[in-house]
């Protein structure tokens, strides 16, 4: 994003004199929540702009959450199960190049958010019809095209998080915007058993499978609802402010490739060895823990649903302290270890798995904090769009075939297979993290400095 695209959101003013000149534009102090230059108005639109995902997180993992009512109504096995999950991934192993230039240059960001929103609306819709009829192939179509809306608003809740906030509250409103989603997850995951138990009293089989889904999604209404609030807010701040509109400022240009070093090349494999592991697994996991823990379904859906509970909580702490320490390579790889220890717990032990998860949860939230900006740390700034357009599309092509190898897997041999073909990953991709560690030592260690060296 350049300068001029968020011109109209930075004051000329001292931060200190912003109140003053709004009161003396609207003429009084209640009028401050009206005026686009102040920390108050921000605060309205960061609420909107926080919930403007919760929908599409809190819809994404209906599969996970119902998994054994799907399997059991719908008549499918693992395998097929697993796909609905493989085809979210599909779509996006290319629309993460596409998801900033149809904002940029097609549609906009207010009329791209609330489009993007009405697409997930309709991919929920179509999900929760394919239950319905009872027609499985209907249902893996909507989740085709939930994920054509999902991703693409992420980039969407991006781009007006920087045109509002650079240069101000930035870091804080993407941790925010992190841990209202991942609560959008938990909540699925709580809420979506009795959900069902309760429609199913009244609609049994596949009719009351339906009615949940189509329940569901009114979570992804009240987002479309915040997408308009939120145009709204903007199309008045650039009126008033004579800004320009927001944009991605992201440049995707595949030629680049060729000039990408090998270490970000390691760094995207240790990406997508990792992520497999964690979201197929989410996905798979509650029929696992009612299976070797003799959990009913809610308890299951409990301990299934850690990971994302904790990461709301734990990542704005993690990121502090990789801002404070440095060392982002050691942290990765102390991530990648402590995820391969929390699979080792879940597939030889019989230990209470609240144990193993939480631990896969903080691990999660450490790497997601640490990995990130190493990407930026090997990339040229003009080639960042690029680089993460790659990594991202390489990483939704994994979770794609692995979500549904995992579930071949479960249905010919079982979920401790499971385990040790997910550990066998993460062994990977602590091979890779100390390679990296190697190459990185003789090309300087820009990618291990201390906060210390960097300053």
């Amino acid at each position: 994003m350049t300068e001029s695209d968020t011109a109209g959101l930075v004051p000329s003013e001292p931060e200190g004199e912003q109140d003053e000149v709004s009161v003396r534009r609207f003429g009084n102090c209640a009028s401050v929540f009206c005026d686009p230059t102040t920390r108050a108005h921000r605060l309205i639109v960061l609420v909107f702009l926080c919930f403007l995902a919760f929908g599409s997180y809190y819809c994404f993992d209906n599969p996970g959450a119902l998994q054994s009512q799907i399997e059991n109504v719908m008549q499918v096995k693992a395998a097929e199960f697993s796909s609905l999950y493989s085809w979210y991934s599909w779509p996006n192993t290319v629309l993460c190049f596409a998801g900033g230039f149809l904002i940029d240059r097609v549609f906009g960001i207010r009329l791209g958010a609330f489009l993007f929103s009405f697409i997930i609306i309709l991919g929920q819709v179509v999900f929760a019809m394919g239950a319905f009829l009872n027609r499985f192939w209907l249902m893996q179509f909507g989740r085709f095209i939930f994920g054509v809306g999902g991703e693409s608003l992420a980039v969407a809740q991006n781009t007006y998080s920087v045109a509002w906030f650079k240069d101000k509250e930035l870091n804080t409103v993407f941790g925010l915007q992190l841990s209202i989603s991942r609560l959008g997850s938990t909540a699925n995951f709580m809420t979506m058993p009795f959900l069902y138990a309760a429609v199913a009293k009244l609609y049994p089989g596949f009719t009351g499978l339906g009615v949940s889904l189509l329940i569901a999604a009114s979570w992804c209404v009240m987002s479309m609802l915040c997408a308009v609030v939120l145009a709204i807010l903007d199309r008045r701040a650039q009126r008033i402010m004579g800004r320009e509109d927001a944009m991605t400022g992201e440049v995707v240009k595949l030629t680049d490739v060729r000039y990408f070093p090998k270490t970000f090349w390691l760094l995207c494999f240790i990406c997508v060895s990792y992520y497999v592991t964690i979201f197929p697994f989410i996905g798979l996991g509650t029929v696992f823990f009612q299976r070797k823990y003799q959990f009913s379904a809610v308890e299951a859906n409990s301990v299934d649903s850690v990971p994302y509970l904790i990461s709301a909580f734990a990542s704005p702490v993690f990121g502090i302290l990789v801002d404070l320490l440095g060392r982002n390579l050691i942290w990765v790889t102390v991530a990648v270890f402590g995820t391969l220890a929390a699979h080792s717990l879940l597939a030889f032990t019989f230990l209470n798995p609240w144990v193993a998860m939480v631990l896969m949860g903080l691990m999660y939230s450490l790497l997601a904090c640490a990995f990130w900006p190493l990407v930026a740390m090997v990339i040229p700034e003009h080639q960042l769009g690029t680089a993460y357009g790659i990594m991202q599309s390489v990483q939704n092509l994994g979770l794609a075939v692995i979500a549904m190898v995992s579930g071949m897997i479960v249905d010919s041999s079982g979920y401790f297979v499971l385990e040790v073909f997910l550990m066998a990953w993460l062994c990977c991709s602590l091979i890779a993290c100390l390679m990296l560690v190697l190459v990185n030592a003789k090309q300087g260690g820009v990618l291990n400095q201390s906060r210390l060296k960097k300053d």
